[in-house]
């Protein structure tokens, strides 16, 4: 992605407050692994790359995954490849799961929350990071989009309590992505006027945030679920 390439040059500061969805799932990431002990055995279920292998040092972390999202991703860190459908673990192996942006490139994503569900011991925790507002990606393995009410119907559908699902982000932040989004269509010598124009918007958006009280218009749903003893 262009605006990726482009925030990944940037200042920290500056390259969190364009990337605020990713920081933001970082974040909860490691809150999530913050509220578990040391020593825990901790599924990533869709882990691609396991980028977030390092947010569980202190836990025992094992990482699953079709391996077949991204031609460009190396899989080789890979624990697991296993269809997330059909997890090859016994109910209640796992102290805790995450699926972090990966529901929309199954296509059985009731199956694989029903299945996280299972290999988690009661009383554990679930974190799920789904989108709504998002482009084409990794085709043709995406299939979904969804709100916070389709997240919810899943989740609970599992068997699963919701401690809670928050939007990231509302409308203008929305926006501000798809002004960088833009980029991509204007190549060679057109990509700099082109990044003037949009850039700053893009930069500015995100400060009219607060007027979506509603975030009904947002990038994506973080929820954290456990399951009932």
């Amino acid at each position: 992605m262009i605006y990726r390439g482009v925030a990944a040059r940037l200042p920290k500061f500056l390259r969190d407050y364009v990337l605020a969805f990713e920081t933001r799932v970082d974040l909860e990431v490691g809150r999530f692994a913050a509220s578990l002990e040391a020593g825990a055995r901790v599924l990533d279920a869709g882990a691609g790359e396991c980028r977030h292998a390092s947010f569980f040092a202190r836990q025992r972390y094992v990482s699953a995954d079709l391996g077949v999202g991204d031609a460009g991703w190396d899989y080789r860190k890979l624990d697991v490849v296993a269809d997330l459908a059909r997890l090859p673990f016994s109910a209640g192996s796992f102290e805790a799961g995450l699926n972090v942006v990966t529901l929309e490139h199954v296509r059985e994503p009731r199956r694989v929350v029903e299945e996280m569900a299972r290999v988690v011991k009661p009383g554990g925790r679930i974190l799920l990071v789904v989108p709504q507002e998002w482009e084409i990606h990794q085709a043709p393995h995406d299939y979904y989009r969804y709100t916070r009410y389709g997240l919810r119907y899943l989740v609970e559908s599992a068997g699963l309590e919701v401690e809670r699902i928050e939007p990231v982000g509302g409308f203008f932040r929305l926006l501000a992505r798809r002004m960088l989004n833009a980029l991509q269509f204007f190549p060679g010598v057109f990509f700099l006027p082109a990044a003037l124009l949009f850039a700053p918007a893009a930069l500015v958006l995100p400060w009219l945030d607060h007027l979506d009280r509603e975030r009904n218009f947002t990038l994506g749903y973080i929820c954290w679920a456990r399951k009932p003893y």
